[in-house]
């Protein structure tokens, strides 16, 4: 089965469909679908294996009762039974600890939206997502490639960088933290959940051994999500790889709890993360951090959470801009936090065009422990592989890039891609992390960023010098 031309297929007879408009809600639309059809084809394993197990939702709202047959309900009908009764319903589902599953399902439905307005092109559209029987391992791994495919669209439609991250990225930080099946997991702005992924199936392949292993990865890993569409997919993610009731993925917007409300009991052994950058939090957000780390910038807030809510011990990786490297103002008081209270030991810097087409910013991947302020920060120059001048959507970063830095890791030493950088010198440097490569013969800016930021100071420079000038003149003028 080409998973692409299925889920391409259902694009194209939702592009007939009066309600749907644009990528983001056909997307919207083809995810709670999946959704109920994962969910069903789930529920109707555990049913073979457990005479005892009772489905959290009501038996004519199952997928398999009123989308399972071809020749089902269509058209009017269809339209009014999944408006006026199978939406309402899941949204109201009960839902306890005793009744975890139906607590998720309400969950990922409390803004999920029905946009089609034809029940033909609906029933079109279901026949479609029944050709995929998810208790089959083969279909089942096709997740992975229509959550691929999905990423893409969403990249298409100019909103994934928000939640998403290259699966080489998320793979490598992984792999240098190398979380441990005893230890507690956390992406506190986990998007569809690609770090969780990630975590789970290094553990897995890695750590777990016994039927009591396999229990304890239930409850290792733990994201939270405050936009819907990447909620309800991440939810759906942590279903098809083994976290039979994800009731750790949380939806909600972790800055808004007051930084002083987090104790010992939310501290967590490893934090792998990706908080969105660049983007600006609602007015009032910052009141519930420190006067001294007051902003509304995204990312600068994640750090100082992150700081909070590791363990001394704990791991961090982080996903950071070059801006957050050399800005200044609440920035440096937030880099003099991070090198006293960590040891920042690593910063990979990332070539361009790692999450394009969404963002050709330049990125940085930073490796610290808590509990041990930094002495030298080692800085690697991650290039581009060897022919590629740049990535994009079908020449993706891959993780077999990473090589040389794993190879490098433990056994560090300075080579023309590889240099440190002492605590001292970074503090007299006004905690600017943005280190530039001593190896490489600096030929003048080539990324844009930088030419930018070199505009700006020259502008600034050119609009003093015509300030003074101008008070120079009318002084003399008045004499």
């Amino acid at each position: 089965m080409n998973i692409s031309t299925t889920i391409k297929s259902i694009q194209d007879i939702m592009r007939k469909d009066v309600g749907v408009d644009g990528d983001a809600q056909r997307i919207g639309q083809i995810v709670w679908m999946l959704f109920l059809k994962i969910f069903d084809d789930l529920e109707k394993e555990k049913e073979i294996m457990d005479d005892s197990y009772k489905s959290p939702i009501p038996k004519k709202m199952r997928w398999a009762n009123w989308a399972g047959d071809d020749e089902g309900i269509t058209g009017d009908t269809l339209m009014s039974f999944v408006n006026n009764e199978l939406f309402p319903k899941l949204k109201e589902l009960p839902g306890s600890a005793a009744n975890p599953r139906g607590l998720i399902i309400r969950s990922v439905f409390s803004d999920a939206y029905n946009y089609m307005k034809s029940g033909t092109l609906m029933r079109q559209v279901i026949n479609k997502v029944n050709e995929v029987d998810f208790n089959k391992k083969a279909d089942r791994h096709l997740f992975g490639d229509i959550y691929e495919k999905i990423l893409k669209d969403l990249q298409s439609a100019g909103n994934a960088g928000e939640y998403y991250t290259p699966r080489a990225v998320t793979q490598f930080m992984t792999q240098m933290i190398d979380p441990q099946l005893k230890e507690k997991m956390l992406d506190p702005a986990c998007g569809t959940g690609g770090f969780l992924v990630s975590v789970i199936e290094h553990v897995r392949a890695h750590y777990v051994k016994t039927n009591t292993d396999r229990e304890k990865l239930q409850k290792m890993v733990k994201g939270i999500e405050k936009k819907p569409l990447p909620h309800l997919l991440c939810v759906t993610n942590m279903i098809l790889h083994g976290i039979e009731v994800p009731t750790q993925v949380l939806r909600d917007n972790t800055l808004t709890r007051p930084l002083r409300d987090y104790g010992p009991s939310d501290q967590v052994d490893v934090i792998l993360t990706n908080p969105p950058f660049g983007g600006m939090e609602e007015d009032g957000i910052e009141n519930n951090f420190p006067t001294a780390f007051r902003t509304r910038e995204t990312a600068d807030l994640f750090l100082i959470l992150i700081m909070t809510l590791l363990k001394d011990g704990g791991r961090g990786a982080i996903v950071l801009p070059d801006g957050t490297l050399f800005g200044e103002g609440v920035k440096t008081k937030i880099k003099e936090k991070l090198l006293e209270e960590c040891n920042l030991h690593t910063i990979v810097r990332l070539p361009n065009g790692v999450f394009a087409p969404y963002t050709g910013i330049k990125t940085n991947l930073l490796f610290f422990t808590k509990g041990e302020p930094t002495k030298e920060i080692w800085y690697y120059e991650h290039p581009y592989p060897e022919g590629v001048k740049s990535y994009n959507k079908t020449k993706p970063m891959v993780i077999e890039e990473f090589e040389p830095e794993k190879k490098w890791w433990n056994k560090r030493k300075e080579t023309d891609r590889a240099w440190k950088v002492t605590a001292v010198q970074i503090k007299a440097n006004n905690f600017n992390l943005d280190i530039k490569n001593p190896h490489v013969k600096d030929e003048g800016p080539s990324d844009p960023e930088e030419i930018l930021r070199q505009f700006q100071a020259l502008s600034a420079e050119i609009a003093a010098k015509r300030e003074q000038l101008k008070n120079e003149l009318v002084t003399a003028l008045e004499r």
